[in-house]
This record gives C-alpha cells, structure tokens and sequence, in this order.
C-alpha cells in the first residue's frame, strides 16, 4: 500500500508493527498464535462460502481451479497458502516488505506459485478476482472507505469478498486489547479498539461501495477448540459479501 496515508490506506506505524513480526508468523506458539488459533473456523467458513457461492462440491479438493485470488494483507500466508492449495491463481498483498519475505520464502519451500507483492489494495490495475479475501486487515488501515472501494474496484461482478474484523464492543475491547494484548498472547500495540467498526457500520460502508453482506458469522473463542463460529458476532465476525445487482 501507498506509504502516503493521505494517498493511500498503508498506515506506516501499522506496517512497521506487523513488519517487526515477520519472522515469528509462522510460529504457532509465537507472536501470530492467534491467528493460527483463529485459521482453521476461518478457513471452514471461506470454503463453506466458496462452495455455497458457486455451488461447488464440498469433497473437491481444489474448488477455486481456474479462478484468480487476491488476498489483501497477507501477512506471511497464512490465507494464501490454503488458497493456492484450493487451486486458485494467488496474488497476495501486504503493507510490510519484511511479510512479503518471508511469505515468499514459506512458498518456495511447499512448493506452492503464489505471487507476492508488498503494495497497497489502491495500486493495482489489474484484471478483477473471483475471490478476494481480506482477514483481521481493516482495522490497521488508514483509510478504510478507500480500501473498500478499491476492493470492490478489483472484484468481479460474480465475485466473492471474504472479510473478517473485530467487533466495536466491551467484549472485544476487554478479551483483545486489555486481556489478550495485556497478557501478552498478542504483542502489545497491535490493535486500537476505537478503530473497530461493527457490523451495521460495515454493512453501510459496504453498500456505499456496491457490496452486499450474503452472509455473516460471529468467530467466539472457546477453550475446548480455540475459535468456533458462531451467531453472536459480539467480538469478531466474518462476512460473504458479493457486488450489489446492477
């Protein structure tokens, strides 16, 4: 993303704070272990959509063959992987070039194609994706409004928009900020609770941009399990969103 954030959505002190953790992301028990507490009711939930939205089957291993994937903070490819795994073409974007590094180093050694560039949403011009996934993202960038429309710029008109983002509650602000940031399960300073946006405030972002919500999942923590989805949406939630008709 753009460094400038008057021009673009990059937020420099939100890329240098996920940049400084680029060696640990693929560490289950280290900086990033949320994350890959939270990848598996993630990953069910984009192929539950993935095969609601084009009717796939669920016992097919690589539902997105001949379909292009764009994953917008990618981190170190975490998302990406599975993706290009389901058989899409990948394109995945982070703010961080320390990100981008060591994504690109994961892929070469699975043997996976994925291309990697470290670049804003807002900077590509290219032809639009079936599906667009962008996870635990919006809340660090700089200019959400323009990262939207520059989402649903890049989507195609049958495409599918996966997002996912934490809840603007007391839950949210007591179990990620004060408990979990506190504690030190996520690095301190990762996360500014006024920056959330709930539910309503997304749907109506969404729809000034064409989008619609399909679909919606709350993603709770459960001690048994680490994070199931469920119906309440009270700390983070995850959505399928398509292009509004024309």
């Amino acid at each position: 993303m753009a460094s400038d954030a008057q021009a673009g959505t990059i937020d420099p002190r939100e890329a240098a704070h996920f940049g400084a953790q680029a060696a640990d992301w693929w560490d289950p028990e280290g900086g990033s272990a949320m994350l890959h507490k939270l990848g598996p009711a993630r990953l069910g939930y984009i192929r539950e959509a993935i095969d609601r939205h084009w009717h796939g089957d669920s016992a097919t291993l690589r539902p997105l063959a001949g379909k292009r994937a764009l994953d917008i903070g990618c981190g170190a490819g975490l998302v990406a992987e599975p993706l290009a795994r389901m058989g899409a073409a990948v394109t995945a974007i982070d703010a961080a070039p320390e990100n981008i590094a060591v994504a690109r180093a994961h892929a070469d050694a699975m043997g996976l194609a994925i291309d990697y560039r470290a670049c804003g949403v807002e900077t590509l011009a290219e032809p639009r994706y079936d599906l667009i996934t962008t996870l635990e993202v919006i809340e660090h960038v700089s200019d959400p409004a323009l990262f939207l429309a520059a989402i649903a710029r890049l989507l195609k008109p049958d495409g599918l928009l996966i997002l996912s983002t934490p809840n603007r509650t007391p839950l949210s602000r007591l179990l990620i900020v004060s408990l979990a940031e506190g504690l030190g399960t996520i690095p301190r300073g990762t996360h500014d609770w006024s920056r959330f946006i709930t539910p309503d405030e997304m749907e109506t972002q969404l729809a000034a941009q064409g989008l619609q919500v399909v679909d919606r999942k709350g993603l709770l923590a459960d001690p048994r399990y680490g994070f199931v989805l469920s119906d309440n949406l009270a700390l983070n939630y995850i959505l399928a969103i398509t292009q509004i008709p024309a």
